[in-house]
């Protein structure tokens, strides 16, 4: 029997090991298939760059973090090649306003080259309390952000800044979209998720306790089960 083909989308410097932890769980029973971030701040063009990998007339797309923001893109400009979404760890909005100003200020520093890498304070800042000190999972982090060059992270977080408001097109859009996150991660905006609550819609969400912004890493369990179960009726 033909496996259920699903695109997996990472987020802000992540690499194909985001998913190490949950692809043990779902390959028996999905094709998985890691597709990078374009390598563009503009997500017009980002958009048309994920065209050249989907094959498939309609897809089933997972994002986590900018990967579920350029995926809520996607789905605003090309309902109809959706099946489902899944997105993880982020909102279809902007940032929160302190995010943005901190992303400013570090693609100045880049520029002036006074940012070198980044920071154990940094990572553990995401991680829920239990994990502060697991040297595996910080390490594989760190190791993720240094696959990437100086120039790709700066595209990625410019492409950050170009972010809209886009709750209206995804309620309108009637596409079956779940979405995960933990109640206090620090990167989600939370009026965003207040808006997406208070508009009835086909859009599902599930709030974890604590502060977790890396879930496919944290919580792979969860994370590989909910995929599972919603994308397994279809």
């Amino acid at each position: 029997m033909k496996k259920e083909k699903i695109y997996l989308i990472p987020g802000l410097m992540n690499n194909e090991e985001l998913w190490s932890k949950i692809k043990p769980q779902l390959e028996k029973s999905f094709e998985l298939i890691h597709i990078p971030i374009p390598n563009s701040d503009d997500f017009e063009e980002a958009i048309k760059e994920l065209d050249k990998s989907f094959d498939e007339e309609k897809i089933n797309l997972v994002g986590f973090s900018l990967g579920a923001y350029l995926a809520s893109y996607y789905i605003s400009k090309r309902a109809n090649r959706i099946k489902k979404a899944f997105l993880i760890s982020g909102t279809p909005s902007s940032l929160k306003k302190a995010e943005n100003e901190r992303r400013e200020l570090l693609l100045k520093q880049l520029d002036n080259l006074k940012f070198k890498s980044l920071s154990l304070l940094i990572i553990k800042a995401h991680l829920n309390k239990e994990n502060k000190e697991n040297s595996e999972l910080i390490n594989l982090i760190h190791r993720m952000f240094l696959s990437f060059s100086l120039d790709e992270y700066k595209i990625q977080l410019r492409s950050t800044f170009n972010r809209v408001d886009l709750h209206n097109e995804l309620i309108n859009s009637n596409i079956p979209i779940k979405l995960l996150y933990s109640k206090k991660d620090k990167l989600l905006n939370q009026s965003s998720i207040k808006k997406m609550r208070e508009k009835p819609s086909k859009i599902e969400m599930l709030v974890m306790e604590g502060r977790s912004h890396m879930l496919p890493l944290e919580e792979p369990e969860i994370v590989a089960k909910e995929i599972k179960e919603w994308f397994s009726f279809i």
